[in-house]
């Protein structure tokens, strides 16, 4: 029986009396795409966040690969082999795509250039000091070329059409090697084109074997790549199943019938 490369157990997150999340279980296997949804506000942000380090759970557990991850400072669990994305683009817009991508590459196998983040320009002092730039610099060319990006190499990153500076955050990410990546909304703000494209490197990635979590509200995405889709309603899972299984689940229609519009869901919570 696969045993899952991400377990999730009873997770909650309380920002005072807020019960943002509410015992959440969430299990994610080896080489599948696992999606996320649910109304504005459901908490899917909130879960990515306790999960990946940019917060602390009020309660559960997050194990990966068999640790205890619960609680682990984001630079910590990112060096055990998970990466993420966000909602909003965070790119060094004044830096190259090929700089950018380095960024993720030294923190993978040396120093923590996050501590010089608020200063590109110190970043890029770093860059240039570091011994095995040349090493870093081809493993970097490597990625862009996956994405098809290797010829925005010495563009600004904040030249680059909106779709290509989303794919330029999902390559940073993967620069590290992670075994599991973490998406939240990456196909926010795309044109259809763009989707598609974002589909289609999506399913390249998981065929290099790594796991995928997503949130996304664009349900053509969702239904057409996810191998499982977990719902959440007001902090807690609603419903988990195959995309048919969600498609026809009378409780998840309802749900979205009948959303909060109020989006409370972001990376500031």
């Amino acid at each position: 029986m696969k045993k899952p490369i991400l377990q999730v157990s009873n997770l909650s997150k309380h920002f005072g009396g807020v019960i943002a999340v509410s015992g959440v279980d969430l299990q994610v296997f080896p080489g599948e795409i696992t999606g996320v949804i649910g109304p504005n506000g459901a908490g899917k942000t909130t879960l990515f966040n306790n999960i990946t380090g940019m917060d602390v759970p009020t309660s559960g557990k997050v194990e990966f690969r068999g640790e205890d991850l619960t609680g682990l400072a984001a630079w910590k669990i990112t060096r055990k082999g998970i990466s993420r994305t966000f909602q909003n683009i965070r790119l060094f817009k004044e830096m190259t795509v090929l700089e950018n991508v380095m960024i993720g590459r030294h923190y993978r196998v040396g120093d923590n250039p996050f501590g010089l983040s608020r200063w590109s320009g110190a970043i890029k002092s770093y860059l240039q000091q570091k011994q095995e730039r040349h090493i870093v610099e081809a493993k970097t060319m490597e990625w862009l070329e996956f994405f098809g990006l290797q010829s925005f190499a010495h563009e600004l990153a904040k030249n680059l059409p909106y779709g290509k500076q989303r794919e330029l955050e999902i390559a940073r990410a993967m620069v590290m090697e992670p075994k599991l990546l973490f998406l939240d909304e990456p196909a926010a703000g795309m044109n259809p084109a763009e989707t598609d494209e974002l589909m289609a490197t999506i399913r390249r990635i998981k065929d290099l074997g790594v796991a995928i979590v997503l949130i996304e509200h664009d349900m053509k995405l969702v239904m057409n790549i996810c191998d499982v889709i977990h719902v959440l309603y007001y902090g807690q899972k609603l419903a988990e199943g195959t995309p048919k299984e969600i498609q026809n689940n009378q409780k998840v229609r309802e749900a979205y019938l009948g959303g909060d519009d109020e989006d409370d869901d972001s990376d500031e919570e």
